[in-house]
């Protein structure tokens, strides 16, 4: 099995990207896996809402290829740690496809990408900044 956890651009905080590259070690005695990061549109405010989501959408879609997408997302339906490890595990088990995480940026993810998810998978009911909505999910898949 595989597993590919995606988002545009870098962490910036460099307390949570330790932490990311710590959950990816232990994630990775598991299974192969990877964080992709990929370019983030750089000098637009939130007023260019549509202009950022577009142009992250164009990085992510260039990762996406024959997956299982699950995308972080308000709207997709809660599940315990087990189930979590339970759909991961059925994944693993019925297909050879990659498991692909998709975390947003501030803004969340382009609509076109989350119509291209398999499953949609909120982390909390409260808001986390997308810096640590990576590091919970890491977390959590471990």
């Amino acid at each position: 099995m595989e597993m590919m956890f995606l988002w545009p651009g870098r962490t910036r905080n460099e307390k949570l990207r330790a932490l990311q590259k710590e959950y990816l070690e232990k994630i990775s005695r598991f299974c192969r896996a990877k964080i992709v990061e990929s370019e983030e549109p750089r000098g637009l405010g939130e007023k260019w809402a549509d202009n950022i989501l577009e142009k992250e959408g164009k990085g992510l879609e260039k990762h996406l290829e024959d997956g299982y997408i699950i995308c972080l997302s308000d709207k997709g339906k809660e599940m315990t740690s087990a189930e979590l490890a339970r759909l991961i595990e059925s994944q693993a088990l019925i297909s050879a496809r990659k498991l692909i995480f998709l975390v947003g940026g501030f803004l969340g993810l382009a609509p076109r990408i989350m119509d291209r998810a398999n499953y949609k998978l909120p982390l909390s009911r409260m808001t986390l900044s997308h810096e640590l909505a990576r590091v919970v999910l890491l977390g959590q898949v471990y």
